[in-house]
This record gives C-alpha cells, structure tokens and sequence, in this order.
C-alpha cells in the first residue's frame, strides 16, 4: 500500500479549483480570497506528504486464558519519527466471544507523541468470554499525514490466535471414593495399611516397624502397642463427556450456559479436583472431533484435559452404541460420571452398559434449568412449549427413573458439593458385604 490522498484533500484542490476559476472568469475577488486559503492548504499538504512506509507489527501478552480473563493485544506501527505522519488508528474485528477496551476495540495515537522512540504504540484490551479456539483477526491500521491530506493502509504479519481455556468453577467433593485401588491418592481405604488418617491403636504384631510404637500406650499396658492408620487409595475417575448436542443459549462467562457449556466446565472441575486429589483422571468423549485423554495424574496431565475440552464441538460425527462401547473400554471398578442433557437415546444405552459391566456410574444433569422439566411447569408454560419437546421431557423424565432404577443417581449440576450425597451413598453401597450365589 502507498500513501493515497484522502477524500478531504481531494474535495479541497476541486472547491480551491472551482473558487479560483469563477474569480477568474466571474471576475470575482471575494471567490479568490476564499479559494487562495485552500489552495495553500493543498499546496501545502501535497509538499509534505510523508514518502517512508510504516511497518506493523503486533504482540499478544498472552495466548492462553481461562474464561474471563483478559489480555493486551499490542501494536508498534515503526516508521512514523518522520514528522509528516501526524496520527495513527487502529481498529481490530470485533468478535462475539471476546470483549474489549475500548468497547469498540479501536484507538487512536498521536504520532507527534513520539519522536524520540522508533514507533507508534497501541494497546487494546481483550477479556475472554467463551471456552474455545479463537483467532484474533488482523487490526486495520491506518496512519494519516498532517493536515489529514494523505493516508495508508497498514497490514500486520497475520492473525493471532487465543486459546481460551474452561473456567473451572471451585468444585469440591468428599474424599469419599466406591472402589479405591493403588496406593498413591489422598482418598481414605477400607482397609488398614500405611497412611495418614489414623484407624486406631492395636497390639504389635510381627511385622509392624518400629516408628509405629506408641511408647505411651506401651508404657501405660506394658506391652507393645502400635499406631494403625488406614491406607491411602486411589481411583480412575472416568469423565464421560456428551458432545452430541447443545441445548439452551450460550452467552459466555457473563450470561447463560448452553449444556455444552456446562459439560466443558463441569468437566474441567471435577478433573482438576481428583488430579489435586492424586487420584487418575481419563477423559472420554462421545464425539469425534475432541480425542479422548488416555488415564494420568499430576497437572501436565490436568493441561492436556483442558487442552482437549478446548476442541469440544457438538458439530462432530457421533457413533452409534457398539462404536462407542468398542472404542473406550473402561475397567469394571471405575468412577464414570457422565456430563450430559440425558436426551440422546446413544448415552442412554452406553450408560446401561456400564452399569452392567461393573462400573459405578453417576449421571450429571447438564441441562440448563430454564429448559426445566415439564412436570414442573404450569399448564400456562406447558400450553406456551411445542408438543414434541413437551413429550421429550416426558420421555426423558421415564429414562432417568429406569437409570435410578438400576442404581445410577442423576444429579443436576450446582457446582460445589454437587456429588457429595452421591459420592457418600455409593461408597456406602460398595463397602457393603456382598452376596454369594
């Protein structure tokens, strides 16, 4: 792009032109002294145009955000110490899931400013609002010459891109676990072992080390007494993640949630909870575009869920229940909680499955509540709903209490404390004596 000469400088040489030809021909002095003044601004602008060429070149403080939070898109236009250039605007593309300040993602920078450093500096807030994988497109930037009678069009080096990690909400569970195994999580055993909650005071026995002597028990008796203490377990928690649709109006962090938005948040949560927990966390995914996370611990393992909740789309290709059984198979003493609105016929039916092989399952209502359940809407609201979602809901509301009928609780998302009561209940259900046939 070159400097080109602006609507303003064009329209003042043609009224300077025209004033000037009527005071010549019309015989006109009063023409000529209107027109002389813009003639000279003409003159003026077109003599001191700038000649260099200014240089863009943008950075981004920081790339990786989690929901809310912001960021500095920066710009350094170079080349503008020639005194000729006397602003410089910029203006990025304004996206729906990022908010910026200015509101309209646009400033302006006087170039006289700045004579003793090599450019212009421009800076423009951006605050993520969504989860997701979003580009910055590149700014217009634009710098005009003094008098505004010259313009150009600058480019950048390309786009920028922001990934906006799930906002994870401060979810907390009880330490209460079904099936625990291993050695090397936070959650408390039902059996006895090297830990650090204490189990009670016993006789010594051989075998117990030395450092477990209570040497005042053992003082008071006269006989050796050891400490106990129960082991410390693990689990898998498997977080099973329906992306076959989306139900509600997504609004971003600020606004409403869609039940994709509550699936990706609930998810990032209760993983980040149980990975604090030591305990090892998969992810699972119903769709094809965002690849399952093998089992792991630790936070690495933390950022390659969150990194895969990034690409969540409902727009991907679903298989059917075979496809979805074969391809993630999952060990018969695991802790599946499935994220998802419970609509589709596909989850349903995998959700059976689990419970038949063994797993202890508990399903997460990720349905918005204003899309509430028609029994308990009023016959006002009812008569307001399409037929055939009405008779969904109906339909749904008979599913769920077929799950409750082979033990799987369906809870509603609520953030903190949401699977406490079922976290209690089904570690009380699995320490329970079982029968023999």
């Amino acid at each position: 792009m070159k400097w080109q000469p602006t609507h303003a400088h064009v329209r003042v040489i043609v009224v300077a032109a025209v004033l000037l030809v009527i005071a010549v021909l019309a015989r006109r002095p009063d023409a000529a002294v209107f027109g002389l003044p813009l003639a000279f601004v003409a003159v003026w602008g077109r003599f001191f145009r700038p000649r260099a060429e200014p240089e863009v070149h943008t950075e981004l403080d920081a790339d990786v955000l989690f929901e809310g939070q912001a960021t500095t898109y920066r710009l350094r236009v170079e080349g503008t110490v020639d005194p000729e250039i006397d602003l410089v605007v910029a203006a990025l593309p304004r996206s729906k899931w990022f908010e910026y300040s200015p509101r309209q993602a646009a400033v302006a920078e006087p170039a006289g400013r700045h004579t003793d450093s090599d450019g212009v500096a421009l800076e423009v807030g951006v605050r993520a609002k969504r989860w997701g994988l979003r580009a910055l497109e590149k700014p217009t930037v634009v710098a005009t010459s003094v008098l505004g009678a010259y313009r150009i069009r600058l480019t950048s080096a390309g786009a920028s891109t922001v990934t906006t990690l799930p906002l994870r909400e401060g979810f907390e569970a009880v330490d209460a676990m079904p099936r625990p195994a291993g050695l090397v999580g936070l959650h408390r055993s039902r059996r006895p072992g090297e830990g650090t909650e204490l189990a009670g005071v016993r006789p010594f026995r051989t075998g117990d080390r030395l450092r477990r002597i209570n040497w005042s028990v053992s003082a008071r008796t006269r006989e050796l007494h050891v400490t106990s203490t129960w082991s410390d377990r693990d689990t898998e928690v498997v977080i099973l993640l329906d992306t076959g649709g989306e139900i509600g109006i997504s609004e971003g962090i600020d606004g409403r949630s869609s039940s994709l938005d509550t699936a990706v948040r609930a998810a990032a949560s209760i993983a980040e909870h149980y990975l604090r927990h030591g305990d090892r966390v998969r992810l699972v995914d119903t769709g094809n575009l965002v690849r399952g996370v093998r089992s792991g611990s630790g936070r690495g393992h933390l950022r390659r869920i969150l990194d895969a909740l990034v690409h969540a789309d409902r727009r991907g290709r679903q298989p059917d229940q075979d496809q979805l059984a074969q391809r993630n198979r999952i060990k018969s003493d695991s802790l599946v909680l499935v994220l998802s609105p419970l609509l589709r016929q596909v989850v349903l039916g995998y959700v059976v499955t689990l419970v038949h092989s063994g797993c202890t399952v508990i399903a997460v209502d990720t349905l918005p509540p204003d899309v509430a359940s028609v029994i308990d809407l009023d016959e006002h609201d009812q008569r307001s709903w399409p037929l055939a979602w009405r008779l969904r809901l109906l339909e749904r509301r008979r599913e769920l209490d077929r799950l409750g009928d082979l033990g799987v609780p369906t809870v509603p998302w609520r953030g903190s404390g949401t699977l406490d009561e079922v976290l209690r209940d089904a570690a009380r259900l699995a320490s329970a004596p079982r029968m023999r046939s």
